[in-house]
Formats: structure tokens, C-alpha cells, sequence
């Protein structure tokens, strides 16, 4: 994966961003100049006119860049095996302003699988902002059940977002701390 960390770019046509961290949807418009702060888990975060932005991995092309592939399973895929892909598709989730995926953060609690009455899997996450007020928290929760709904054979992902517990910094993992120099 290259390093995007201050890439020029042009935008090449309108594209839906939201606002960084107020969480406001806005249109940037194609012809603006900015730079990619972050590209992480194929969401961009970019630098336009002194604010930041957050534009979605699925416009990827309005920044001139590649879009995230879809996850793969093998056909004889089992629950532990799709379970597995939903926490690899969650570290695939950022938080616009800290370079940590939310699973490192210490923000997802819970993932577990179950089917419906087709026979559908249903993945049920549980999961916390590091602030209640966060303003990228819809964003964030939107985030995780876009991507966990990408594994094949996932119909449905509900994400609950829950403070109980609140937040602190001792839920994140060594690494993680160790990389915003919280340890």
C-alpha cells in the first residue's frame, strides 16, 4: 500500500464528505484542490480549503484513487471463518483523526454471528465512541456496517453503539497506545 500522507489531489467530480469532527455531510466540488491527510481502510480523510473531510472508500475515484476490494471467502467457509473476516473488516474502519483502527481503539466490545429464519447470518456488534460526543460517530457506526455487510453470505449487520462501558483509554491495545504515545 503507498503512503498518501499529504498527496495533492484535485477533486474530479462532486462527491459526498463529511465534515471532520462536527460529522456535517457536505458536497466538495469537483475542481477543488486539497491533500489526503489519511488513507486508511480505504476511507480518505483530506485537507480542503482548512478543513478536513472524510470521503468514502466507494468515491474513491472522485480523489483519483482505487476503490477497497471486496472481501473473499472460500466456498466452504465457517462461522469462525466469517466471524474472523467481520473483525478483519472492522480493523478495516478508522477514526478520521487517529491513524488506529477502532478494533485497536478498544471500540468494537462485541461480534458474534447468528441466522435468521432463511438461514441468513446476521452479525450483532456492540460498540463505543471514545467520546459521547462525538460528532463521527454515526459516520464510524456506518463505517462498520457497511463493511461487514461486504462478506459474502452476511445479510445483515446490526451495530449497536452503547457508552456501557464508557470508553478509556486502557481498552486500547498495547500497539495502539504505543502508537499515539499513550503508553
Amino acid at each position: 500500500m503507498r503512503s498518501h500522507d499529504h498527496e495533492a489531489v484535485i477533486i474530479g467530480r462532486d462527491v459526498e464528505a463529511v465534515m471532520v469532527p462536527a460529522g456535517v455531510p457536505v458536497t466538495l466540488r469537483a475542481g477543488k484542490t486539497g491533500f489526503i491527510t489519511q488513507a486508511l481502510g480505504g476511507s480518505f480523510t483530506v485537507y480542503v480549503e482548512g478543513n478536513l473531510f472524510r470521503v468514502a472508500g466507494a468515491d474513491a475515484d472522485a480523489l483519483g484513487q482505487e476503490p477497497m476490494l471486496t472481501p473473499e471467502l472460500p466456498p466452504d467457509a465457517t462461522d469462525d471463518d466469517i466471524k474472523n473476516l467481520a473483525w478483519e473488516q472492522m480493523r478495516s474502519c478508522y477514526d478520521p483523526e487517529i491513524p488506529v483502527n477502532i478494533v485497536e481503539l478498544g471500540l468494537i466490545y462485541e461480534c458474534e454471528l447468528s441466522r435468521d429464519t432463511d438461514g441468513g447470518r446476521i452479525a450483532t456488534i456492540k460498540m463505543t465512541l471514545t467520546a459521547p460526543g462525538c460528532g463521527m460517530g454515526e459516520v464510524l457506526v456506518r463505517d462498520v456496517k457497511e463493511k461487514v455487510e461486504m462478506i459474502p453470505t452476511i445479510k445483515r449487520a446490526d451495530v449497536e453503539l452503547t457508552f456501557d462501558p464508557p470508553w478509556n483509554q486502557s481498552m486500547m491495545s498495547e500497539a495502539a497506545r504505543l502508537q499515539t504515545g499513550m503508553l
